[in-house]
């Protein structure tokens, strides 16, 4: 089985307005995911550098982020980042341009965790509900154009406020959402802004990390599923 996660960080700034990369790694080892998502992962302007430095990655934790990106300073690709185990294959790898109003973006990575072949992508979609159709339709085009089918996890901050309409309607004929829970925001969180959808997965078991950390780390909380390739 595999452990999914998806994460906004809010480029490490926590509800206590500073900005800690450490903590943000500390999140993770309490959930212990085998593929994780993150967005807002690099900052924004200048060189766009990640926020979790190399060194922290390389001595403080079992994962590696995959190089998607061609900034070297970056973690990812308009702040989506992909963190796989250090053992674990990857295959292929890409980054996806989808239509934007403002810097967005997706990624996709071919990978082996726990001796399974999975397809992961993480976007983070538009604030606008117009944008976010057009995004959900590209991303689905790139998926359909792949080579190879393999079972597949779609994650990240989706930014849609209604339940099931909007990109989720999109989404949903063909990846189903698993019913994580509200993760935003993370002080009182009422929204399902952050989405986790599978095709060729039993879900086996899901949920919110609300830890005490967890709900100061960021203004969102992390979402994680239990999978098991069908």
């Amino acid at each position: 089985m595999i452990k999914v996660v998806s994460y906004n960080i809010h480029k490490g700034i926590g509800l206590d307005r500073q900005r800690d990369p450490q903590r943000i790694l500390d999140v993770l080892h309490e959930i212990g995911g085998d593929v994780i998502a993150l967005q807002e992962a690099d900052r924004r302007f200048g060189t766009k550098a990640r926020i979790i430095p190399q060194r922290l990655m390389d001595e403080h934790s079992p994962w590696r982020a995959i190089q998607i990106g061609h900034d070297r300073a970056s973690m990812g690709f308009h702040g989506n980042a992909l963190l796989v185990r250090k053992e674990a294959a990857v295959h292929s790898c890409a980054t996806l341009h989808i239509p934007a109003l403002e810097p967005r973006g997706a990624i996709r990575a071919d990978v082996v965790a726990n001796g399974t072949p999975i397809r992961v992508l993480g976007m983070h979609l538009d604030l606008s509900g117009l944008w976010r159709r057009k995004q959900a339709r590209a991303i689905l085009a790139h998926i359909d154009g792949c080579p190879a089918r393999l079972p597949t996890v779609l994650m990240g901050d989706l930014n849609e406020w209604t339940p099931a309409g909007g990109c989720l309607h999109d989404f949903g004929r063909d990846y189903p959402s698993v019913p994580t829970g509200p993760s935003f925001h993370a002080r009182r969180p009422v929204g399902r802004l952050d989405r986790i959808m599978t095709r060729g997965f039993r879900v086996v078991d899901y949920g919110v990390h609300a830890s005490v950390i967890a709900r100061r780390a960021s203004d969102h909380l992390p979402i994680w599923a239990v999978l098991d390739p069908e």
